[in-house]
């Protein structure tokens, strides 16, 4: 059975309304995506034959994926994935025991995998493919416990060389530097939304009178706000202040001067309740801080530009660390994440109702003192995005009531990747590979079982393939049929239906879009000097056809794709190349060959750049004549590697499987509908993942395939 492959291509970061400023401080806050801001995306124009990719190839792509042009790593020559530099992260999804035969039998069920991935490939087999892909040895039993930020995998071990490329070392350097080197520059601090001296937003705002030139012996003093939302906008109520020592020095209620909208209770913890016998005001809050602050304090706080807007305040040197743990595309870590990834700290506990400042204020001022004391080097040493991505996986895996289906097991391995990701693991170890693993249990791989999902697919496809059209005169003219009808695609087989009253044909097609063609042109027509009607089988398993019809017709692998019929044996694809570039924004054009003679056949895919160019391309070929034969044309429903393995479904023998499905039909039936609904939960869970990835991941989906002959690759727009 054939390998699959999925690929994602990039996750995009998402557009989304933003919140109150205080939540986005919460949730790691920070400025918003700058407009120039270049995204990650994977584009790989691969039509027909040349949907299969060797394993060589994938190897290419996740090495790429995980160097770049900075390490020397080479273009794969088979894709090409834009602003490299940008790429957060790999993560590999295997799903054990599942197929292209899985795939396409459970289309409809697979709705997120489908629509969000959006190239798919055949991967190439190989004479000892389990051992390619796993490795000699390899336990494959899931385990229960997922990695967490204690992981010792060779992804933490990093060289310096190989540092080069992180945010931290563009920005700070690899030498260590006094504190001084981390405060915020004015412009930094006008970019990042600070109250500034003079300017017009902070109008009426209080300096701190902190005027005295800073040293790096200068104290540091921990801060940290939590608001409500009144008729006003963002308003304190309460603030803390910690020294240098973590000493709590102020942790004050405040009364908001405005009528309260929402206390933000979630986020800040304060009740209305708790705020009823506070005297305590804005004013107050701002002298005890002028008073509290020596000369030279340099404040620090995790988006502390949010805090000291809302104290109506304006200091002139801060340390932010939302900011100070740089990554790229402006994009920034939660102070919970640092706490735990850097400082081996739990803080904002679920637990508790609303954030502790003196909690957070403390955090954050470790965090800066860590970062100073240890220095850019040990700190770009911790890969936080490798750990970033390895928590997010964790999450996932033990939300078991979200996303655990029952008797559908989970495994996330970091430590022993399969060999042709460590082989990239082992180029540069500062690669960002995750590998997730789900399967489905031993009581659904039974051969049995199989060998009927297989013979129901090849059943259905048959189906699918087949038209019935009539009904015709007694003494009516075959060769006038089978001309017409094979205006519409190949026809693999042609015969007479005697059991009715008058004469019927039934006309087995070799692709999807000419069974459809032949429905949507003919049926109604006249042909051979009869009114007839086209229809395809009316069966249990067809009653869906429409619905299956239409869902491939608006998958994303066939956005652009239309296909042509009726084009003449004696043309060659250079001659269809000339022929049809006229068209605009005219890509690809594949020439389907038979498997067997390797002869063209009498119909074609084209692949535009744009949509639009392909809906302006439909219009244009049908009722076009070339070299004397009338074309016609329609939407493609089945990508390169779908009409290739149903061509290979047609001609397979299913006899054996035929005995056992009809043997086991009961038993089928109900492991059938159980498998479909884990199916659907498994899409729902692969759904939450891919939420759960950071911007501009690359993801991989592999199906590796019952008996591991074949392999199905797919990847999504990078995330």
């Amino acid at each position: 059975m054939a390998k699959g492959l999925c690929l994602n291509g990039c996750k995009r970061p998402g557009q989304g309304a933003e919140g109150p400023r205080k939540r986005r401080k919460a949730d790691g806050g920070g400025a918003g995506l700058d407009p120039e801001e270049k995204s990650c995306r994977l584009s790989a124009a691969l039509l027909g034959e040349d949907s299969e990719i060797s394993q060589e190839q994938l190897y290419e792509l996740l090495k790429y994926a995980a160097l770049g042009r900075c390490h020397n790593a080479a273009q794969p020559s088979w894709c090409h994935i834009y602003h490299q530099s940008h790429l957060a992260g790999v993560v590999v999804v295997v799903l054990h025991e599942m197929s292209q035969l899985h795939f396409y039998r459970f289309y409809l069920q697979f709705k997120h995998l489908r629509k969000v991935f959006r190239h798919r490939f055949t991967l190439a087999p190989s004479a000892n493919f389990p051992v390619s892909l796993y490795g000699e040895g390899t336990n494959l039993k899931p385990q229960s416990t997922p990695q967490g930020l204690t992981s010792t995998s060779s992804e933490c071990i990093t060289k310096s060389s190989d540092l080069q490329c992180d945010p931290i070392i563009q920005r700070y350097g690899a030498k260590k530097q006094g504190l001084t080197s981390y405060t915020l520059t004015l412009e930094e601090q006008e970019k990042n939304g600070y109250p500034i001296e003079g300017s017009p937003k902070s109008k009426g705002y209080i300096s701190t009178e902190c005027d005295q030139q800073r040293t790096d012996s200068s104290p540091l003093f921990g801060l940290d706000c939590e608001m409500c939302v009144t008729a006003k906008g963002n308003e304190v109520t309460r603030v803390s202040l910690v020294d240098a020592q973590g000493q709590c020095l102020l942790n004050e209620l405040v009364k908001p001067e405005s009528r309260v909208v929402n206390y933000c209770t979630r986020f800040s913890g304060v009740t209305k309740k708790m705020l009823l016998p506070v005297k305590t005001r804005l004013s107050d809050i701002q002298t005890r801080l002028k008073e509290m602050l020596p000369h030279d304090a340099v404040l620090v706080g995790h988006s502390l530009n949010f805090d000291l807007q809302a104290l109506e305040m304006i200091h002139p040197s801060v340390i932010d660390t939302s900011l100070l743990f740089a990554r790229s595309e402006g994009r920034r870590f939660k102070l919970k994440f640092l706490a735990k990834a850097v400082l081996g700290k739990e803080i904002q506990s679920e637990q508790k109702l609303g954030h502790d400042p003196t909690e957070d204020a403390r955090a954050a001022l470790e965090l800066a003192q860590f970062f100073i004391e240890q220095g850019p080097t040990k700190v770009a040493e911790l890969n936080l995005e490798m750990l970033l991505t390895a928590e997010k996986l964790a999450e996932v895996s033990q939300n078991k009531a979200v996303l655990q289906p029952q008797g559908c097991e989970f495994q996330e391995q970091l430590n022993e990747p399969p060999p042709i990701l460590q082989r990239a693991l082992e180029d540069v170890p500062l690669s960002k590979f995750s590998i997730i693993q789900f399967t489905l249990g031993p009581e659904y791989l039974a051969s049995h079982l199989h060998a009927g999902l297989h013979e129901k697919v090849r059943s259905k496809l048959t189906d699918m393939l087949t038209i019935y059209a009539g009904p015709f005169e007694e003494n009516f003219c075959m060769k006038s049929v089978k001309k017409e009808f094979g205006r519409c695609g190949p026809i693999q087989s042609l015969t007479v239906v005697t059991e009715t009253f008058q004469p019927y044909v039934c006309i087995q097609y070799q692709v999807l879009e000419a069974a459809q063609l032949a429905v949507e042109c003919l049926n109604g027509a006249e042909v051979a000097g009869s009114c007839i009607k086209v229809q395809r089988p009316v069966t249990a398993a067809m009653l869906d056809c429409n619905v299956l019809i239409k869902e491939l017709e608006l998958d994303v692998e066939n956005e652009g794709v239309i296909y042509v019929a009726g084009l003449k044996n004696s043309l060659t694809e250079t001659d269809l190349q000339e022929e049809f570039s006229q068209l605009k924004d005219l890509e690809t054009l594949f020439l389907p060959k038979d498997l067997q003679s390797g002869k063209h056949r009498n119909c074609c895919f084209l692949k535009f750049q744009k949509t639009q160019s392909a809906v302006d391309a439909l219009e244009a070929i049908n009722g076009w004549t070339m070299k004397g034969s009338e074309l016609r044309s329609r939407n493609a429903l089945a990508p390169g590697h779908l009409w290739r393995w149903i061509w290979q479904m047609s001609y397979s023998n299913g006899k054996q499987g035929k005995h056992i499905f009809y043997e086991k039909m009961e038993q089928l039936c109900d492991s059938e509908q159980d498998l479909r609904k884990k199916v659907k939960k498994l899409d729902h869970r692969i759904k939450k993942l891919y939420r759960s990835l950071q911007n501009n991941t690359l993801c991989v989906v592999l199906f590796p395939g019952v008996n591991r002959s074949g392999f199905k690759f797919g990847c999504t727009p990078l995330k």
